[in-house]
């Protein structure tokens, strides 16, 4: 789906900023089982206590999905660890919040699903002459691991978590970061991702393209109203900017 918009199409994009989690990796099929297992050891004895903490972040039973942008769909673990506090009893703020982190460093990179060859599709990328860059509301630890797992160390030039000093999405930080890394203008990127939050956080760092893609947790109807441009998946990216080059 492509919509002509302010931003669609101009053929100067010089890097591209990818959300991780919906938009690399499958994120029901990473996250679903990974937010299931940390709910149950939270909830120890209290186990009849893990649906209501899954609901509380957007988790629906009826679908087996986590809605967009929900807390688990776009949120930090801040946002995950006030939900969960609100019904464990939990005071300690910070101690979640840096036991949760510890969780998903761990089993991010551990269980994480690729929706494609990672290694292969960023070494093309690269061979394109782009900067690339991941941006994403998990902890940096995760996100460090994660590239470390696949093989893609080599490829990424800018990498930031919801702690890295840049604030979390929707915020323009960690996209107007990647710009100031790579010495690009706003104009001259691309920001890549499967929520709203991804693409405001483009738009608010004034990014030259918006894309969506249909691997997280939102349908092409939750981010038409942003996006330049709805894909499939990431393949379809070098396509796309092969078209936009053609306008």
């Amino acid at each position: 789906m492509t919509k002509s918009g302010e931003n669609a199409g101009h053929g100067r994009i010089k890097g591209v900023l990818f959300d991780k989690d919906g938009t690399l990796f499958d994120y029901h099929g990473t996250w679903g089982p990974i937010l299931s297992e940390v709910a149950a050891a939270l909830a120890g004895e209290r186990i009849s206590l893990v649906p209501e903490m899954l609901a509380s972040i957007g988790y629906r039973a009826e679908t087996g999905r986590f809605e967009a942008g929900s807390i688990a769909a776009a949120g930090d673990t801040f946002a995950l660890a006030d939900a969960w506090r609100a019904i464990l009893g939990i005071r300690d703020r910070e101690g979640l919040v840096a036991r949760l982190d510890g969780y998903f460093a761990e089993l991010g990179p551990e269980r994480s699903i690729p929706v494609t060859d990672l290694r292969a599709y960023f070494r093309a990328m690269k061979g394109r002459g782009l900067t690339l860059g991941i941006a994403t509301n998990d902890v940096a630890a995760s996100a460090a691991g994660t590239i470390l797992r696949f093989g893609i160390s080599d490829y990424i030039d800018f990498a930031a978590g919801y702690d890295s000093g840049h604030g979390a999405k929707p915020g323009p930080g960690m996209a107007l970061a990647f710009c100031a890394a790579s010495g690009l203008a706003p104009a001259d990127i691309a920001v890549v991702g499967d929520n709203m939050h991804d693409l405001e956080m483009g738009r608010g760092a004034g990014a030259g393209l918006l894309v969506g893609v249909l691997t997280g947790t939102s349908a092409a109807a939750d981010l038409a109203p942003l996006a330049d441009h709805v894909i499939a998946d990431i393949t379809l990216l070098p396509a796309l900017l092969d078209q936009s080059k053609s306008r």
